[in-house]
């Protein structure tokens, strides 16, 4: 029998052996301390190479940006998001339960969050209204297919928050694939954003990790919001050399994840029983199954046929293409499409 291919998520992957030398063999400390020199490395890096002041390793994406949301807001603020952010829609109510804040759901094209639409959204100084204190933008979207974020509409977005004095934070969960997409200078792109949060254990195929970037002072108040949240980690230097060991050999190779995903969108464009399929710009896949058809009906099929994806939704199917997932690998996927009637 063949093998089974998890395109469930990118988070899937394991260390590869270069990694794991690369873990096994790191210096390290007490980070709760600031002792720890791997993890202080990982955090100066990124930093710099995103054009900020300092980071903070956390252990995951959720963390970091639950913590830029506390840093950012108070209890009764009012946070800014779209529709089909991950912070709205997949962290488990974090922005009410750990923050205080609520939220204003916004709706535009690839999950964007343009600076008209920034401008229209910021409530008035009223005491009758929730006092507007963050705007969060994902790239790339999750929920939009993996959508890239165009970099004018970026840029004009943080020159709006500018203008009406509010923090921009950046959930850059896959922003790897996003950069890798577009070749934008890292530098560039971070000096937009206020505050991001990158993903390590995603496209990159860490197996845990997270750094948020920001100010000095900023990432002061969060290593304190870190520590209250349970995050502080002591000798974790093992799993912030994943996170170097990634950033030089495993950025590039981002390229192969997009076209596979093309490959299996392509596929899947031509399948009678699929009514759509989201633009297909990175690494991830999602289909609009043809009326009558259900995801969770898909998903058995072709658990069965050997290949493992998500139901995103009532009559939606995701698949989601990572390092461990190779030619071989998509060709099963398509073989597995094609043979669903």
């Amino acid at each position: 029998m063949k093998k089974a291919v998890d395109l469930r998520s990118d988070t899937v992957t394991r260390p590869t052996e270069g990694m794991m030398k690369a873990m096994m063999s790191a210096p390290t400390g007490d980070d709760v301390y600031g002792e720890d020199p791997t993890v202080n490395h990982l955090e100066a890096l990124l930093a710099e190479k995103f054009g900020h002041e300092a980071g903070l390793f956390c252990p995951s994406g959720t963390m970091a940006n639950q913590i830029a949301i506390n840093v950012h807001t108070s209890p009764g603020d009012e946070v800014v998001c779209h529709r089909l952010s991950h912070v709205y829609n997949y962290e488990g109510g974090g922005i009410a339960r750990n923050s205080g804040a609520s939220v204003r759901l916004v709706d535009a094209p690839g999950g964007a969050m343009p600076a008209e639409v920034i401008r229209q959204e910021v409530n008035p100084a009223d005491s009758h209204f929730a006092r507007t204190a963050l705007i969060c933008v994902e790239d790339t979207v999750n929920k939009g297919g993996g959508a890239v974020q165009s970099l004018a509409t970026l840029d004009e977005g943080a020159k709006a928050c500018s203008e009406v004095g509010l923090p921009f934070h950046l959930d850059g969960a896959r922003a790897w694939n996003a950069l890798r997409e577009t070749g934008q200078d890292w530098t560039d792109y971070g000096r937009q954003f206020d505050s991001i949060s990158l993903c390590l254990s995603k496209g990159l195929g860490t197996p845990v990790g997270s750094v948020l970037l920001g100010t000095k002072s900023f990432i002061e108040e969060a290593h304190r919001c870190r520590k209250v949240m349970g995050g502080g980690m002591r000798q974790v230097g093992i799993l912030a050399a994943a996170g170097l060991y990634a950033l030089e050999h495993h950025f590039d190779r981002l390229e192969e994840d997009h076209t596979r995903a093309k490959a299996i969108g392509e596929c899947l464009n031509g399948h009678p029983q699929v009514k759509s399929v989201a633009p297909v710009e990175t690494n991830i896949v999602i289909a609009t199954l043809a009326e009558g058809r259900t995801a969770a009906e898909w998903v058995a099929d072709q658990q069965e046929r050997g290949v493992l994806c998500s139901a995103f939704g009532p009559d939606k199917v995701r698949w989601v293409t990572h390092l461990d997932a190779d030619d071989a690998d998509v060709a099963q996927v398509v073989q597995a499409i094609e043979a669903w009637r």
